[in-house]
């Protein structure tokens, strides 16, 4: 298997029939797979996975219980994974599947290389949330010292060879600067390539739903960062 996509899935039952749909017009079997964890869903998402996984034979389905934690979820997703380029990508169908082909398009472009992380860099993006993440982009450079734009830009994608020695990652959204912040840290080829930021069909963020649920989002972000630096990952 040349590429596994870990799609962590909280409360998304309405959003899984779209995103399973999209996938198989861009998945090839035998060389992609697509890791859908549950990660504790409380809402349909048990019997919709049921349901619909006997028709994606791309599709590997792992279940998380109770609710850890986005990071958590997509931990669990990528040891289950079994491609030699694995990575994660959202579930709220913002992020589109086509870009599964771009990621391997990049990685047979590298021939391969162990040493590349690939990472979406978005746009369409509403200006309130640009100017957010601009300031959280001016933040992480200058107080990590290494250059981190659009952090929570989808996919991440990489050898698993580099998530195997990662150690104590996060198991909140701080995964995204974790993994992003150590590729850079580690002077890895960092290859960026524009997609776009669609609107969510169905449901709502489960964290960027208005200021407060921002300003929260900051301070996690800022406490991780600081934990970052002094433990010199």
């Amino acid at each position: 298997m040349k590429l596994s996509i870990v799609i962590p899935c909280y409360n998304e039952s309405k959003n899984i029939p779209l995103i399973l749909a999209e996938y198989a017009k861009f998945t090839i079997v035998g060389e992609t797979e697509i890791v859908l964890v549950n990660n504790g869903s409380t809402d349909e998402t048990a019997p919709v996975l049921r349901t619909l996984a006997p028709k994606y034979p791309f599709l590997k389905i792992i279940t998380v219980e109770v609710n850890q934690g986005y990071g958590f979820g997509i931990l669990a997703g990528l040891k289950a994974s079994t491609g030699e380029f694995i990575g994660w990508t959202h579930g709220d169908m913002q992020t589109p599947p086509s870009d599964i082909l771009k990621v391997l398009e990049l990685i047979n472009s590298n021939e391969g290389k162990k040493n590349i992380y690939i990472k979406g860099r978005r746009h369409g993006r509403p200006l309130f949330d640009r100017i957010f993440t601009f300031g959280m982009n001016i933040f992480e450079t200058v107080y990590l010292g290494q250059w981190l734009t659009d952090i929570n830009a989808q996919p991440n994608i990489f050898h698993r060879s580099f998530f195997e020695t990662w150690k104590k990652p996060p198991t909140d959204f701080s995964l995204d600067l974790y993994a992003f912040y150590l590729a850079r840290q580690r002077k890895m080829e960092v290859i960026r390539f524009d997609v776009e930021f669609l609107k969510r069909i169905h449901g709502e963020s489960h964290w960027n739903k208005d200021f407060a649920s921002k300003w929260k989002f900051i301070k996690r972000t800022m406490e991780f960062s600081l934990k970052l630096k002094k433990n010199n990952i």
